[in-house]
């Protein structure tokens, strides 16, 4: 029962959070550990769209996010940004260019490319384009490499025009 409250509170933060309509068909993975103070969700929409909604009690930059989603084993296709703020990451990265280089009046997209992963991301929504090796992974500081199989998930987003 628990977990259709889970569903449902994934589903708000969603719309309040980064103003994205999701029906939650199916969650492949709840709340595993994907560092020593973060967790996330994988989960499949009605529409068959992967999202991994990465959550931390410290806090995490789009370059932590990048990361994390990497050793998951997972794919990114879109970090979605801040509801209302299409432009989050490149607004943030063009502040900490202009804190930087006080004298710049001309940001190239070439540097915002370091600058936009330090935008403060959490909690993180990340829709995922494909499981290359079909095997969500969990971090575990016990295991070889600290990180081991949570869920074998085969998925890769096909692009419709």
């Amino acid at each position: 029962m628990d977990t259709i409250y889970d569903d449902m509170a994934l589903e708000q933060i969603a719309k309040q959070q980064f103003g994205l309509n999701v029906d939650i068909d199916n969650v492949i993975v709840r709340q595993i550990p994907v560092s020593r103070t973060a967790v996330a969700t994988v989960y499949l929409t009605k529409k068959k769209q992967l999202f991994a909604h990465i959550t931390a009690q410290s806090n995490l930059t789009l370059a932590d996010v990048k990361k994390l989603v990497a050793r998951m084993g997972l794919k990114p296709e879109l970090y979605v940004p801040p509801k209302g703020r299409p432009n989050y990451f490149d607004d943030i990265g063009r502040e900490h260019v202009r804190a930087v280089f006080p004298g710049k009046t001309n940001i190239t997209d070439t540097d915002l490319i370091y600058y936009r992963t330090l935008a403060p991301y959490n909690p993180a929504l990340v829709q995922i384009n494909e499981i290359p090796d079909g095997e969500i992974r969990q971090y575990d500081a016990d295991a070889h490499g600290g990180w081991r199989a949570a869920a074998k998930f085969a998925y890769r987003r096909i692009k419709t025009s």
